[in-house]
């Protein structure tokens, strides 16, 4: 049994929002394509989904700026713009997104101390959001993975997909990257080959 995830195909990734990624809209054919292409036995999103005053907002920092580096609650935290946030426009599939095709919808990055870049567990993998049970009841052995961002949700997604016994395929043309530095999404790529996610 498969299933397609789609990560974070929000507004705020998209061209125009908070945390643009470029050319972020593009994934969203690629999606529409895949969802209505038979090939899938479920269809489930996530969807970041932040209160407004999430710490890793670099806004919710005195003297701190996007793109810096923290210690949040233990872990290693690089401060976004404000984005994502509960119920706004910007936490909103992209509109040409046909989200009607989609099963269940998993948030995460709900927790102001900790983010969440995985589709699966929070960043110190303290808390699961649920999806990992959800595909193992009903009977998915593997998933493909598109969405938003290679170089942080898709990437940490399919590691997790791995780690947790799934077989885990990253669809190239239904990605796109934040590359806060050149390279990044090269490297996220050949991080998830190493560990066993096929790249195709």
């Amino acid at each position: 049994m498969r299933a397609l995830l789609l990560i974070d195909i929000q507004n705020d990734f998209a061209p125009g929002g908070a945390l643009a990624v470029p050319e972020g809209d593009q994934v969203v054919p690629v999606a529409n394509q895949l969802m209505k292409s038979k090939d899938y036995d479920l269809i489930v999103a996530t969807q970041d989904w932040h209160p407004s005053d999430h710490k890793s907002f670099a806004s919710q920092h005195l003297g701190k700026k996007v793109g810096d580096v923290i210690e949040l609650d233990g872990l290693e935290q690089i401060l976004w713009p404000d984005h994502c946030i509960q119920h706004s426009y910007g936490a909103r599939f992209v509109k040409r997104l046909e989200s009607d095709h989609i099963h269940r919808i998993f948030h995460k990055g709900t927790d102001r101390w900790i983010d969440s870049y995985s589709g699966f567990f929070d960043n110190g993998h303290r808390k699961a959001t649920g999806l990992g049970e959800y595909l193992q009841e009903k009977g998915i052995d593997q998933v493909h993975v598109i969405g938003l961002a290679t170089d942080y949700c898709v990437k940490f997604t399919a590691l997790d997909a791995v780690e947790l016994g799934f077989e885990t395929t990253v669809i190239t043309e239904g990605i796109r990257g934040v590359e806060l530095n050149p390279g990044d999404c090269e490297k996220a790529l050949e991080q998830m080959r190493s560990a066993g996610v096929k790249i195709v």
